[in-house]
């Protein structure tokens, strides 16, 4: 058997948006024109555009010239930001979608999880899913019967296995999707961010068990946001942006580059003043943050990067558009790798009396000493009302931790998260 698991040769996938390509057209299809059109022609004689940018035909490139070569046994971490072509190139894998351009070759039997919903037929149950997935890649009844306890017990779904997946959490369908995946022992195993939908231990699960799969020959294609378990998972990374290949190789240096493209492009501190009014938000959110102002020892404004120790001020500025009395703010410190190190909130702050409020507002936070390692962090604001999150920017700031002698000893830490001052002191062993 050729040693090669995916072979991928100048692969490109163009989309269309706007206009609706010709073709099959559905009843609906059909239907949903005739009502629209009278008023798409209203329209275009109020404004006196004769076509409305939505009917314009236009093209984007997902993937372009994506050339790649997996061995089996390889453990291939894809990183990049959202858009960059991720997903679209695992569908392409796992032959959900065409390329436009380019060829490819897989030598191996392919089990993918690449969304809540993929793979699963709601009406069927777990146990009938179960069965149907594993026909679907070439195992006879009583293979998957040999493998059906072990699946069950490590997706955790005993009580629930006849059950229509319908029924399902999103946790438990991910549960099952990929013990399912990962036990038909697939040559090559396909996944994508959705194991963020499960809960803390099961994703450590989910990670051991995808490095047993590669240890046992068998190829591996994770895709992550969460850059601490592809650079403590993956041998190798591959970088994407803009759907090209920027960067492959070890994937340490892999996380590097693609953490340096990162803060790059990060909202830097500068003024120390940032306005939140425009920044960007999930949609839910209603824009009452309005600004973020960032201090250090004596009030002065936060100019660049902090030493670690140093004091740090933030004046957050936000409205109020009806009185409450409930009200809470949050700071949240997230490293390069998108863990969270450490959050202020002022619900642990015991003294806070707010009273009823309205208008113009400002929460101050106060770190005395904010003793994170020497590195780059980002900053999340968020703005609850009533006990419920109504505003949040995930990345209002970028804050670069400085090295400090802060245990005066000309020595810096060089791990963990944060400093602690701690004693120690050297005594025999007869000495009480």
């Amino acid at each position: 058997m050729s040693q090669i698991a995916i072979q991928l040769e100048k692969i490109g996938k163009q989309y269309h948006i706007g206009r609706k390509q010709n073709g099959h057209r559905s009843l609906q299809d059909v239907v949903t024109d005739a009502l629209v059109s009278p008023f798409r022609r209203a329209g275009r004689l109020l404004t006196g555009r004769a076509t409305a940018a939505a009917d314009v035909d236009q093209t984007f490139w997902a993937l372009r010239d994506v050339s790649l070569e997996v061995k089996y046994g390889e453990l291939v971490g894809i990183i990049g930001r959202n858009g960059a072509g991720k997903t679209t190139l695992l569908k392409i894998l796992s032959r959900i979608t065409e390329p436009t351009e380019g060829h490819g070759e897989i030598h191996g039997r392919v089990g993918s999880l690449l969304e809540v919903g993929t793979g699963f037929h709601p009406e069927l149950t777990g146990r009938e899913n179960l069965f149907l997935n594993g026909a679907i890649l070439g195992m006879r009844k009583a293979e998957i019967e040999l493998k059906f306890d072990e699946i069950v017990a490590f997706a955790e779904i005993d009580k629930f296995i006849d059950t229509p997946v319908k029924h399902y959490s999103s946790g438990m369908y991910v549960r099952l999707a990929f013990a399912v995946a990962a036990h038909l022992e697939p040559e090559i195993l396909l996944v994508d961010e959705v194991l963020a939908v499960g809960d803390a231990a099961f994703q450590k699960k989910c990670l051991g068990k995808m490095s047993e799969v590669s240890r046992g020959g068998r190829t591996v294609i994770f895709i992550s946001h969460n850059m601490a378990a592809v650079e403590n998972l993956c041998d190798k990374g591959i970088l994407l942006e803009d759907g090209i290949i920027t960067f492959s190789g070890d994937i340490k240096q892999t996380v590097d580059r693609y953490l340096q493209g990162v803060s790059g492009q990060a909202r830097s501190i500068g003024s120390g003043i940032i306005d939140l009014s425009n920044a960007a938000r999930p949609p839910q959110c209603r824009p009452l943050l309005k600004r973020l102002e960032l201090f250090t020892d004596q009030d002065r404004p936060l100019n660049g990067g902090l030493r670690m120790g140093s004091t740090f001020k933030a004046y957050i500025h936000f409205e109020l558009e009806e009185p409450t009395s409930r009200l809470d703010a949050c700071l949240g410190f997230d490293n390069s790798f998108g863990q969270r190190v450490f959050t202020a909130h002022s619900l642990f702050e015991p003294q806070k009396a707010c009273g009823e409020r309205v208008g113009e507002q400002v929460f101050v936070c106060e770190i005395p000493s904010l003793t994170l390692v020497p590195g780059e962090y980002k900053i999340k604001v968020s703005l609850s009302i009533r006990g419920w999150p109504r505003d949040w920017v995930e990345d209002a700031a970028r804050l670069t931790i400085l090295e400090s002698d802060y245990y005066g000893t000309g020595r810096v830490p060089w791990n963990g998260f944060f400093v602690l001052k701690h004693r120690w002191h050297l005594r025999g062993s007869q000495e009480e």
